[in-house]
């Protein structure tokens, strides 16, 4: 355990630690190299080019997955220190929970579980924690990345039944009941907290949402008054990011406050008591609650449901519809090393999902790039 951190906390020594046995590493934490692991991974650069809400082609002034995860993450460490928590096991959470995500974000991943409806479906989920057990090629010893237990079942924030049946101790949670780990419950409202506010921020910018509706919202408006009351003649773009910046502060702190007077309530003494308790420690307060919620519904009434955004997710469902279609129905349109992993299912002892290799492939792909296939193939279509 690390000075400083609570007996509660996750620790290389309470782990039940990696899939594939390894020498410790000499020079960081077994969390750490687990970050750096993430932060070198292909899934990770690829974050760079895959939507948060507005299509990557759009604009480069918008947030792409990669940006997000890194405001997850310094919203995590943060909220980790705090709480005497394992900030390099929140932080590797926090960079890894997006991996699996496919292109044009929740359209993309919907449109996907759709084609997938009869092999099992997609979650992205799951698909992130594919992603680092299996898809990474990079180390002769072992598939994936060789990550530790808390780190993978950080990833995993929801599953059901019969998903979690699949997954041995790691699914275990939620057939009987149980939480995870303090830093996976830090990491996975960091998520929130950090695409609620700052889908406030590239909805602002885009004129998709205007100060006006947010007034409706109580965290914005009573952020709102306050600051134009401090500076009545401030700049439009600097309002913005004024007010961003401190409803993000006013839900941490506020985060930080009611999650320690949660632990102190549960006094739990260990990792275990943790798992145990089957309820979560890490929360907003009830108020806090209500208006994190209501700041999210309005952005899905206005934002995620604007015209606009609508039309890009209805793009981006055609989009990931005729690339599955088409690569079920021709191998030849896919690269030379998804046939061979086809290929490889074909003559196994026991038969490789065919559905599911194509949509590990799709679900990799960037917006560009995904786009610019979707064009390739409707263009051969109809020579």
């Amino acid at each position: 355990m690390m000075a400083g951190q609570a007996s509660y906390a996750a620790s290389d020594d309470s782990s039940p630690g990696r899939v594939y046995k390894e020498e410790d590493p000499p020079l960081r934490s077994q969390f750490q190299r687990d970050r750096d692991r993430v932060i070198h991974c292909s899934a990770f650069r690829r974050l760079e080019y895959k939507t948060q809400v507005f299509v990557n082609h759009e604009g480069d002034m918008f947030r792409t997955r990669l940006t997000h995860s890194i405001e997850v993450s310094q919203i995590g460490r943060t909220v980790s220190r705090a709480l005497s928590l394992n900030e390099d096991l929140t932080e590797a959470i926090c960079l890894a929970h997006d991996l699996g995500h496919t292109p044009f974000g929740h359209a993309g991943q919907d449109e996907l579980n759709k084609c997938m409806k009869d092999f099992g479906g997609f979650e992205h989920n799951l698909q992130s924690l594919r992603v680092v057990d299996l898809l990474e090629e990079r180390y002769v010893s072992f598939p994936g990345l060789n990550l530790m237990y808390e780190t993978r079942e950080g990833i995993i924030k929801h599953c059901s039944k019969n998903n979690a049946e699949k997954l041995g101790d790691l699914g275990k949670r939620f057939l009987v009941g149980w939480k995870p780990c303090l830093e996976a419950q830090v990491a996975n409202i960091a998520d929130e907290i950090t695409y609620n506010n700052h889908d406030v921020d590239d909805g602002l910018r885009t004129g998709l949402i205007t100060v006006e509706q947010l007034n409706s919202c109580s965290l914005f408006k009573e952020n709102y008054e306050h600051v134009v009351k401090l500076w009545p003649n401030i700049s439009n773009r600097k309002l913005i990011h004024e007010l961003v910046r401190r409803m993000i502060g006013s839900l941490v702190s506020d985060l930080v406050e009611a999650s320690n007077h949660e632990i102190k309530l549960n006094k739990p003494v260990n990792l275990e008591e943790v798992r145990r308790a089957g309820r979560g420690m890490i929360k907003l307060s009830e108020e806090m609650y209500e208006k994190h919620t209501e700041l999210k519904q309005f952005l899905k009434k206005y934002l995620y449901n604007h015209p606009h955004v609508i039309k890009m997710t209805d793009n981006a469902k055609q989009n990931i519809a005729v690339l599955f279609k088409a690569f079920s129905e021709e191998d030849e349109l896919l690269p030379d090393d998804v046939k061979s992993k086809i290929a490889e299912g074909k003559n196994a002892a026991k038969k490789s999902n065919r559905e599911k290799i194509i949509a590990d492939y799709i679900a990799g792909m960037t917006d560009r790039f995904a786009i610019t296939e979707c064009e390739r193939i409707i263009k051969d279509q109809s020579i």
